[in-house]
């Protein structure tokens, strides 16, 4: 998968993210946790774009680790959402969580491999 398939595969995610915070019930728990989602929910997205200009390796290695950090938070609110039945759509949830899990996965290899091609430049 290259960068511009990645960055696409986030932001669709950060899309299912608000179409999920969008018809979330009008509770306080609803309206806590939609908010909590939409924020760490779109920031991978986010912070990717922003890790391609990274000022050097290491600032790249940093940026990446929040976008995983953020996808990491978004799991587990996701799963709260899931447990408080705090959504419309179970179909939705499945495929975001699946989605989410493998972002995790993917962030969690180029995080490794990037400090190993780092530390071979040492």
């Amino acid at each position: 998968m290259n960068k511009s398939e990645l960055e696409e595969r986030l932001i669709n995610f950060a899309v299912l993210i608000i179409d999920i915070v969008n018809e979330m019930p009008n509770t306080k728990a609803g309206n806590h946790l939609s908010g909590q989602l939409v924020r760490s929910g779109t920031s991978p997205a986010l912070n990717y774009g922003e890790a391609q200009s990274g000022e050097s390796r290491k600032d790249f290695i940093h940026k990446i680790k929040i976008v995983l950090k953020e996808l990491r938070e978004t799991f587990v609110c996701l799963k709260i959402i899931y447990k408080a039945n705090l959504y419309k759509s179970e179909k939705k949830i499945q495929i975001v969580l699946k989605e989410n899990n493998e972002l995790i996965s993917i962030f969690v290899k180029s995080v490794e491999t990037a400090q190993k091609n780092m530390e071979k430049i040492s």
